[in-house]
């Protein structure tokens, strides 16, 4: 596995006022979580590890390219709040059309679809499924190729627990077979579920450790009270 798979060095990102401000992290293997309260900078920071955010200055690096670079296209999965999918397009319609683009094999896509347990639907308009069905049709798309990133933003909002668990199975899953997965969340319940965490506020990375060692060096029982002793800490 790779050790430094994202590096960020010096990120500012402005719209009005400073979003990012001289942002440095550095981000492995494994399943990363980036947790923080709504409107902190983290979608911010996933579009610019992605390569669509303009910035104002500063060096971002994946899998060793400059972000956005040509060679990481097929590289990158990426899932925005916003479903990425076409809802006059049936799910199996949606993932041969993206697989095309993408050079994929064939059965790539019924993979895809059984990996985000959408076999029962793979043939429905997916403007007809629910919020959270489109959600899985984006996550699909996203897992063509085998990427060797996955950048995912919030993609767990609106699933019941049963889903939110399946789909947490399958980021480790993909992460034991070499992928690395960074996912944004702003519950602090999900924390538990990744190997490591970056915790965000305003702009700035708080704290980047195991769930285990956030808790213990802050002295708390759960991520939740971790993060709150530790914006105090900082405040």
């Amino acid at each position: 596995m790779v050790n430094n798979v994202i590096e960020v060095r010096g990120l500012t990102v402005i719209r009005d006022r400073p979003v990012l401000d001289g942002l440095d992290v550095t981000i492995g293997s494994g399943v990363t979580g980036l947790l923080g309260p709504s409107g902190c900078g983290k979608s911010t920071l996933l579009r610019s590890i992605v390569g669509v955010q303009q910035v104002a200055g500063g060096d971002v690096r994946v899998l060793g390219e400059p972000a956005g670079s040509a060679p990481l296209r097929r590289r990158i999965g990426y899932v925005t709040q916003e479903t990425s999918v076409y809802d006059d397009l049936t799910v199996t319609e949606n993932l041969r059309f993206f697989a095309r683009v993408l050079g994929c094999a064939d059965d790539e896509v019924a993979k895809a679809i059984e990996a985000v347990d959408l076999g029962s639907h793979a043939e429905a308009v997916v403007g007809r499924l629910s919020g959270g069905q489109r959600s899985r049709a984006s996550l699909a798309v996203a897992l063509l190729g085998s990427p060797d990133l996955l950048v995912l933003d919030e993609p767990t909002v609106g699933l019941d627990p049963v889903l939110r668990r399946d789909l947490w199975n399958l980021f480790h899953a993909l992460a034991d077979d070499g992928a690395a997965v960074l996912v944004s969340s702003h519950v602090m319940d999900e924390a538990e579920r990744c190997d490591q965490l970056l915790l965000m506020r305003d702009g700035q990375i708080l704290a980047q450790d195991t769930p285990a060692a956030i808790k213990q060096g802050a002295g708390a029982r759960d991520v939740e009270s971790a993060f709150l002793s530790i914006v105090e800490a900082a405040a």
